[in-house]
């Protein structure tokens, strides 16, 4: 007979902290793409509330290119004790989505229409991982970007392809 499992009876905490983002989206109108996500790495401008929540920023950023890091915890495991693959799915599509808006004009948004995901190996807590997302075509309507998410010793771990719909003023 096999013995009953024990659990550990101790609980952790994470303490969120973020910033009305509403100021924050009325300048992204006025700016280019590039300029607002600048001075959102160079934190004159607050990140978004998803930022905070999972400890995205920026490495580097060019038109149509940038890299995004974030280290996961323990809050991020799935059942099976490894990071979930929506957590995942959240970095690609910021690197992917964030590669779009470095493109675009002032007054020019965008937002994800498709995102496909491919896993190749499970991610842990702990360890840096990297984001790196671009502009594969850029359309006045419809914009085709990829990102890739590598651990500290390049290994890739996942990969995704994006869609994002331009909105016009």
């Amino acid at each position: 007979m096999s013995e009953e499992p024990t659990f550990d009876a101790e609980q952790f905490t994470k303490t969120l902290t973020w910033h009305d983002p509403t100021p924050s989206f009325k300048l992204a109108l006025s700016m280019s793409g590039l300029d607002y996500l600048t001075e959102m790495a160079e934190g004159r401008i607050p990140p978004p509330p998803i930022g905070a929540h999972i400890g995205l920023g920026f490495s580097s950023l060019a038109v149509g290119d940038v890299v995004m890091t974030a280290v996961p915890d323990a809050s991020h495991y799935n059942p099976i004790g490894t990071v979930h693959g929506g957590f995942i799915a959240t970095i690609l599509d910021s690197a992917a989505g964030c590669a779009v808006h470095t493109t675009l004009p002032a007054g020019v948004g965008y937002t994800s229409i498709d995102l496909r995901v491919n896993y190749f190996r499970a991610v842990h807590a702990g360890a840096p991982i990297v984001a790196h997302g671009w502009v594969v075509k850029s359309g006045s309507r419809v914009a085709y970007a990829e990102a890739d998410l590598h651990d500290g010793d390049g290994k890739l771990l996942a990969k995704a392809t994006s869609s994002c719909l331009i909105i016009q003023p």
